[in-house]
């Protein structure tokens, strides 16, 4: 029987993605305990369940793992004894022994990194004369309020330069250059020793909590590389932030950590169960917000809605990652709040104020969209220009260019978390003036220099984002937010001074020693807003607000602009940052919420893959040749098995691969012309054909092609399956896979796969 007479070789696209193919090495220990083709049973041998080798590039198979997992607890069940109990109490504790461990890991990495950045950015501006390895905080320590800091020096005043251009001249150099060697020392490291260890990190770890592989990714020199060029590239001074890729390295540390256990090493599932409560942790320590990280799991990688055991890991990770925190204490103030808040006011709002809280969501929505499509734009117009080939003096030109344009404004000058510190702090007698932001007389200054600086790290947050450097978007956008609501508040209490005994502000204490309007509130407010613009977080950013401020008060004003940030933002397009670059890179992830089919007529025959266009098995008779050429030519997960178009099953390629390979490997060449078939049927009524029936898949989903689409979609995201195949009679159909589902959830995306090959060439 030729080749052709049984295969229909028009293809749609390939079913799902290729497995490895070094499965002989793998599993050559086990080639002396199976019989071979000549002078034995025409059944292939039982083949020993194994667990499944993904190669980078592919996706889980969700059923196959589970199944392995349920038949590994069943086996452990049946041992007995001593060696059973010590073998059920092993198996529990070894997950736990992950976490607790990942925990305490990324708290010390975090506050590890919080004290290099505070001391890079510091030494961009001066040094402390005890010794250069003092930050300015640690070297000022220990003064009363208002006492003027001696210990610690700017260059200029070390160097002994006295002329006032001369200062300036010498201050800015050192500020360009230090920025410039920092950053292109992250890029370098990057490009050569890591090249997954750019950008934040979060799209990637959504898309293999969702079934992606990518090992890679999740390397030991990813670690040490993101680390280090996380520091470099923050003190450099772009704006970045490390926020985000923390969760990135906490899930690089679980990983590692998880292969010192054969069992964790080799089950896909609970990999990613032990990644989802790395992810918490990596939040937790980001914002020093232990319940924010559990509801960042939750809501924005869709991890924990499935199994509460999840969640609860998370949690217990989380907690862990804080403690180890605070116990380090690298912002010296023995507390775990990031930004602390101050207010003078009776913490009452008024009805007044939520016009200018309405006001922040929509600045917050319609600018974090802005930032999005700026970002989108920048990335796709990189990799087609010629900065594509030259990344790292992309990152020190870039640099060169933000150090130079912030030198000038005295809010951009300093880091983002500085900034954003002062922003949220009320002014006080006891504090210092913050740049002039208390003096009244200055008031419209303030404003236009606080607009500015959020205009400008706007466009300078949308370039950097997506450089050959590690590099977060969460704190530059609660920069920009808390410029925006300071502004604001300086506005309101303008106007408040101006005319008080207004109508709009009678509900306002009448003593004039007690104010009425907290710009430092108002920076918060706008500070949640923006960030709700760009990432389109809710719940889980209400939280990590409040744990990142300590302000209990700060809770329902941030929940009003939060919820117009969305309701805005998601009128310019639904999607956040985050889903936008998986669509960049052509990621398999669905999103989580439930797709709706606003036209509720679509059934799956309109866009499943008919049968014409899939390569198919004939399932009744077929050679060993004909199935080894199959295999050799397609690189598909899998292959509809069809008897006279009736539908007998589905086999999938690594399991008929194995077969072959056991078959063939001491067979004559003519051999190859042997028949076989996947009929029991039939090979019962036909003695000398090779029965392959016990290779095709225990659990396939047929359904008919008059199902709804929308049922489809939610059925795939749900049960986490590669495929449902589709039969009318018995007849096959059709094929739908879960790559045309992300196809179709991203349709309306103009630049969706744009960076679909950009890390793959990078390594090269």
């Amino acid at each position: 029987m030729s080749y052709d007479a049984v295969l229909t070789t028009r293809r749609c696209r390939n079913e799902s993605y290729p497995l490895c193919s070094n499965g002989k090495d793998d599993h050559e220990g086990e080639a002396d305990d199976i019989s071979h083709l000549e002078g034995h049973s025409h059944r292939p041998p039982e083949l020993v369940t194994l667990p499944h080798c993904y190669k980078d590039g592919t996706s889980i198979d969700w059923l196959y793992e589970e199944a392995a997992e349920r038949e590994r607890r069943h086996q452990l069940h049946t041992l007995h004894g001593l060696r059973g109990l010590l073998t059920l109490t092993f198996n529990s504790v070894q997950m736990w022994m992950v976490i607790i461990a990942t925990g305490i890991g990324i708290g010390v990495i975090g506050a590890w990194l919080d004290v290099l950045v505070k001391w890079l950015g510091d030494i961009r501006e001066g040094r402390c004369d005890r010794g250069i390895f003092y930050n300015q905080t640690v070297c000022c320590s220990g003064l009363d309020s208002g006492e003027v800091c001696t210990s610690w020096q700017t260059w200029s005043e070390y160097l002994n330069i006295t002329s006032i251009f001369g200062q300036s001249l010498l201050q800015s150099l050192i500020y360009i250059a230090l920025a410039v060697a920092f950053s292109g020392s992250a890029a370098i490291l990057v490009k050569t020793y890591a090249p997954y260890a750019f950008h934040t990190g979060i799209p990637e770890i959504k898309a293999i909590l969702g079934g992606y592989v990518l090992d890679a990714f999740l390397s030991a020199w990813t670690l040490l590389i993101k680390s280090l060029g996380l520091a470099l590239a923050v003190s450099s001074g772009l704006s970045l932030g490390k926020e985000g890729p923390l969760v990135h390295v906490s899930c690089c540390m679980a990983c590692l950590l998880s292969k010192l256990f054969k069992q964790l090493r080799q089950n896909e599932a609970q990999k990613r169960r032990i990644l989802a409560a790395a992810a918490a942790a990596g939040v937790s320590v980001a914002f020093g917000s232990p319940l924010g990280g559990v509801l960042f799991g939750l809501e924005e990688l869709d991890t924990f809605s499935k199994e509460t055991d999840v969640m609860w890991r998370g949690f217990v990770t989380s907690v862990i990652a804080a403690v180890s925190l605070q116990y380090v204490d690298p912002f010296g103030t023995k507390k775990l709040v990031l930004f602390g808040v101050s207010s003078l006011t009776d913490d009452v709002w008024r009805a007044f104020e939520l016009i200018p809280w309405i006001t922040l969501g929509v600045i917050g929505g319609a600018l974090g969209s802005l930032l999005i499509k700026l970002n989108i734009r920048f990335a796709v117009y990189r990799r087609n220009s010629i900065l594509y080939q030259w990344p790292v003096l992309e990152v020190v030109g870039v640099s060169a260019i933000t150090a130079a344009i912030s030198y000038l404004v005295v809010f951009l000058r300093v880091q983002s978390s500085e900034l954003v510190a002062n922003l949220f702090v009320e002014c006080e007698p006891s504090r210092p003036d913050y740049h002039g932001l208390c003096n009244p007389t200055a008031l419209w200054r303030n404003i236009f220099l606080l607009v500015l600086t959020a205009l400008t790290k706007v466009f300078f947050t949308a370039w950097s984002f997506g450089m050959m450097v590690p590099a977060g978007i969460f704190l530059p956008t609660i920069a920009i937010g808390a410029c925006l609501g300071r502004a604001m508040g300086l506005i309101m209490q303008g106007l408040h001074r101006a005319y008080s005994d207004a109508w709009i502000f009678s509900a306002c204490p009448s003593e004039q020693t007690i104010p009425c309007v907290s710009p430092g509130f108002y920076s918060v407010i706008g500070a949640a807003a923006m960030l709700g613009g760009v990432t389109r977080m809710t719940i889980s950013l209400v939280v990590i607000m409040f744990e990142l401020t300590g302000a209990l008060s700060h809770v329902l004003p941030i929940m009003v602009s939060v919820m117009t940030a969305k309701w805005v933002g998601e009128a310019f397009g639904k999607e956040g940052i985050y889903p936008q670059w998986i669509a960049l890179r052509n990621y398999p992830w669905i999103p989580p919420h439930e797709y709706r089919d606003m036209n509720e007529r679509l059934t799956t025959e309109s866009v499943m893959c008919p049968v014409a266009q899939l390569v198919v098995v004939e399932g009744t008779r077929t050679t060993l040749g004909d199935l080894d050429q199959l295999v050799q030519r397609y690189d598909f997960n899998g292959f509809p098995v069809v008897q006279e178009e009736m539908f007998l099953g589905f086999v999938g390629r690594e399991k008929l691969r194995l077969a072959l390979e056991q078959l063939l490997s001491e067979s004559a060449p003519t051999e190859l012309a042997r028949e076989c078939t996947f009929s029991r049927t039939y090979a019962a009524s036909e003695p000398d054909f090779i029965d392959l029936s016990s290779l095709m898949e225990v659990s396939v989903l047929e359904l008919r092609t008059e199902v709804p689409l929308e049922l489809v979609v939610n059925t795939i995201h749900k049960m986490n399956l590669r495929r449902i195949l589709f039969t009318q009679r018995g007849k096959l159909m059709g094929l739908i896979t879960k790559s045309d589902i992300v196809d179709l959830l991203t349709v309306h995306l103009p630049h969706r796969a744009a960076l679909a090959d950009f890390v793959e060439n990078r390594k090269g």
